[in-house]
C-alpha cells in the first residue's frame, strides 16, 4: 500500500513539475514577444490623456501621474536606484503597470 502511495505521490508531482514549467515557457514567450526587438519601449495599450503623456499611478508616491515617456521606457519621474522606479519601468515596458 505504501509503494502505490508513493508512486501516486511521485506521479502527481512530476505532472506538477511538468504543467508548471508549461506555464513558465509560455509566460517568457509571451513576454518576449511584446518587448522583443522591433518593439516599442512602452505598449500602445497603456491609457494616455489628451497630451499623448501615460497615465500611471506612481509606485513610489501612491497617486495617480500623467507622465510623458521616452524612447527608453523611462517615465519624466524615474529616479535611478530607487527599487519603486526600477519596478515601474519594468510594468511599463511589460504594459502592466497600474493605470487610472
Amino acid at each position: 500500500m505504501e509503494d502505490r502511495l508513493e508512486r501516486l505521490v511521485r506521479q502527481k508531482f512530476r505532472e506538477a513539475g511538468r504543467q508548471y514549467a508549461r506555464a513558465r515557457d509560455a509566460y517568457r514567450d509571451g513576454r518576449d514577444e511584446s518587448t522583443g526587438p522591433g518593439s516599442d519601449a512602452v505598449p500602445d495599450s497603456l491609457p494616455r490623456d489628451g497630451e499623448g503623456r501615460l497615465r500611471i499611478v506612481c509606485r513610489r508616491h501612491a497617486e495617480r501621474r500623467a507622465v510623458a515617456v521616452d524612447g527608453e521606457g523611462h517615465p519624466a519621474c524615474f529616479e535611478g536606484d530607487h527599487p519603486d522606479c526600477e519596478g515601474c519601468v519594468e510594468d511599463v515596458g511589460d504594459g502592466i503597470v497600474e493605470t487610472w
